[in-house]
């Protein structure tokens, strides 16, 4: 018997699907962004209807600032975010479709015929998973999350510095 659980979980997997494939169906990119947003939305309603609340809750917060971002940043270093011009926004297509359906395949491979172990017969609550999680999290991967956050906040830094023009100073203009 199908629980609602299943149910909700296979839509919301049909949904995450759909919205990733509109994101390379659309001219723009601000749309692409908002699909793309979509679809990491549904892989969060995913985890929540699993009971992976904290996994659900911080990839919807995730997603939402980044494809934010993404978003304005398009808009404002776009030719065309509005997508009026009919950008092409897939490349090397013969080969995308070959890789897609290898990988298509291989994961489908991988899912079906790997020996996953028994089943688990307990499982910790919510609660205790989500203290476990955080342990890891700040403990022996810290270092990693903090260095990532530092080299990411560092590139977006300088890609503004590079992309603002340069204001003349005064004593430039006395000289001239």
């Amino acid at each position: 018997m199908i629980t609602a659980q299943a149910i909700f979980i296979g839509f919301f997997g049909v949904a995450a699907v759909w919205f990733g494939i509109v994101v390379f169906r659309t001219f723009s990119m601000v749309r692409s962004a908002i699909a793309l947003l979509f679809s990491q939305t549904a892989l969060g309603a995913m985890f929540l209807t699993m009971q992976a609340e904290f996994l659900g809750v911080l990839q919807i917060m995730m997603m939402a600032t980044e494809m934010s971002i993404m978003a304005f940043f398009m808009v404002m270093f776009m030719m065309d975010p509005g997508g009026m011009g009919k950008m092409e926004m897939t490349h090397q297509k013969h080969f995308s479709m070959i890789a897609g359906v290898v990988a298509f395949v291989g994961a489908v491979a991988i899912a079906v015929f790997i020996d996953w172990g028994p089943i688990a017969n307990t499982v910790a609550d919510s609660a205790e998973q989500t203290k476990a999680l955080g342990l890891e999290l700040l403990g022996r991967s810290m270092l990693i999350f903090e260095t990532a956050a530092v080299t990411i906040l560092t590139a977006m830094i300088a890609a503004i510095a590079v992309a603002i023009k340069p204001i003349p100073r005064e004593e430039a203009k006395d000289k001239a």
